[in-house]
């Protein structure tokens, strides 16, 4: 039987793959797993249709158990991890399938100090989802409670946007993409604090519209709408805001490995990163690592997962680290990707220095890199097929040492995913397609 959880939570298309009944399921596993003390948990949602249908599912599965249920709405994903870690929760649960399509949704459990739980935890969570019949259930006067708290999320409004009020950003344009999704009620609020002017884009969230042809996963009508404005910068966040793409004025994108490297220059320039140390993912560019260590740093690789990166953080005693996807992880503003703090220090590191994105963005040539993501039925497969096999050896061979290919199963699709970077920019573009579409042939 497969894994429930993957890299980020259960995921799947919603009503189809990834059931109600699982959802009830799940909130009677939490209540059992970490409520059994009593408590409450807290939950939120993204803008999906299907999260209204989750919510409930997960409310009546933790009440049948005797925990409240205190449902905050719709939310950012690093809005519930700072309510959920506030202290007064067991933990809470995030009902968002983050940058995916909006037909799929997901279910993210957080512990009560908002961290993404333990793959050992998840692994006893998941052994009670199987047996949560066998959980029994209490008298009516036991039962837990739903609760309205939407007026919990002032607090996390109120904490970043005191923390915007720090940066003097007057005068300078910026045009939000808020991808339809829970970051657009938010963002463009916390952004203005700083006092800069912000023009909000794809901030209409009608339940199936979430990263449709906008967000960090599609960027390209964010670059427009800077260059029309003649804005000095633009930020992409995904569905539940806890990634963030970048788009200088001349519409270039700035990815996320861009933006680590421009904050861990800028904190190595300061004596500000504790052993000169950046956590990023195997996927991080090679273009990166050679900027950061080039500046007197250095780089230290996790698996693919902004959980893994925390985890990699905290044994090394980092400050800074994410993902080339946006996920950027600020240890002393917050423990999960969190899409509108990292804008808010990008638009500080640009005050402070007194330089554009495009400028502070050169200081970080990266290699060529592509990446395509294979629709596999047999993901997992991939290590045993001998023909795939071969010609991963012989694409290595052909990079030669300057280059590298990571193929990896998706955590949150059913897909494969293929990455090859190089310095050759031709041959990194062949050797990614005919790979991907040697994958797709193979593991169909």
């Amino acid at each position: 039987m497969p894994r429930l959880f993957g890299t980020d939570g259960i995921r799947g298309v919603a009503n189809i793959d990834l059931k109600p009944t699982l959802a009830f399921d799940l909130g009677r596993a939490t209540a059992r797993h970490l409520g059994a003390d009593g408590g409450a948990l807290v939950v939120g949602q993204d803008t999906r249709r299907s999260g209204d249908m989750f919510v409930a599912a997960i409310a009546a599965g933790a009440t049948s158990l005797g925990i409240d249920v205190h449902a905050v709405g719709v939310v950012p994903t690093p809005a519930l991890a700072f309510l959920a870690g506030r202290g007064t929760f067991i933990g809470g649960i995030m009902v968002s399938a983050s940058h995916n399509p909006a037909d799929d949704n997901g279910l993210k459990v957080l512990d009560g100090q908002g961290l993404q739980l333990d793959d050992a935890v998840e692994d006893e969570l998941e052994q009670l989802i199987w047996r949560a019949d066998e959980l029994g259930g209490i008298g009516n006067a036991g039962l837990g409670r739903v609760i309205d708290a939407r007026d919990l999320v002032e607090a996390y409004r109120a904490h970043r946007t005191a923390m915007a009020e720090t940066i003097p950003a007057t005068g300078l344009r910026v045009v939000l993409d808020g991808a339809n999704g829970s970051g657009s009620r938010l963002g463009p609020a916390i952004l203005e604090a700083t006092g800069a002017t912000v023009e909000v884009i794809h901030a209409d969230p009608d339940g199936i519209n979430i990263n449709v042809r906008c967000g960090a996963t599609d960027p390209a009508s964010l670059a427009e709408a800077v260059v029309r404005h003649g804005a000095d910068v633009g930020f992409a966040l995904d569905g539940d805001a806890d990634r963030l793409i970048a788009v200088d004025a001349g519409g270039q994108v700035v990815d996320g490995d861009q933006v680590l490297g421009i904050l861990a220059l800028d904190r190595l320039a300061r004596g500000q990163l504790p052993g000169g140390g950046l956590v990023v993912s195997v996927l991080s560019n090679g273009g990166l690592q050679s900027a950061i260590e080039a500046a007197g740093g250095q780089i230290v690789r996790t698996p693919v997962g902004d959980k893994y990166i925390l985890e990699g953080m905290q044994v090394s005693g980092a400050s800074l680290g994410g993902e080339k996807s946006g996920h950027v992880i600020i240890l002393e503003h917050t423990t999960s990707g969190a899409a509108i703090v990292t804008a808010l220090e990008v638009l500080r590191v640009m005050c402070a220095r007194g330089e554009s994105l495009a400028a502070l963005a050169e200081a970080i040539p990266l290699l060529p890199q592509q990446q395509r993501a294979v629709k596999a039925r047999h993901k997992d497969q991939w290590e045993g097929d001998r023909i795939l096999g071969e010609a991963i050896a012989a694409a290595n061979a052909r990079l030669g040492s300057e280059g590298r290919i990571l193929i990896r199963p998706s955590g949150t699709e059913p897909a494969l995913r293929v990455m090859v970077e190089g310095p050759d920019a031709a041959l990194v573009l062949e050797l990614a397609d005919s790979l991907a579409a040697l994958a797709g042939e193979r593991l169909d």
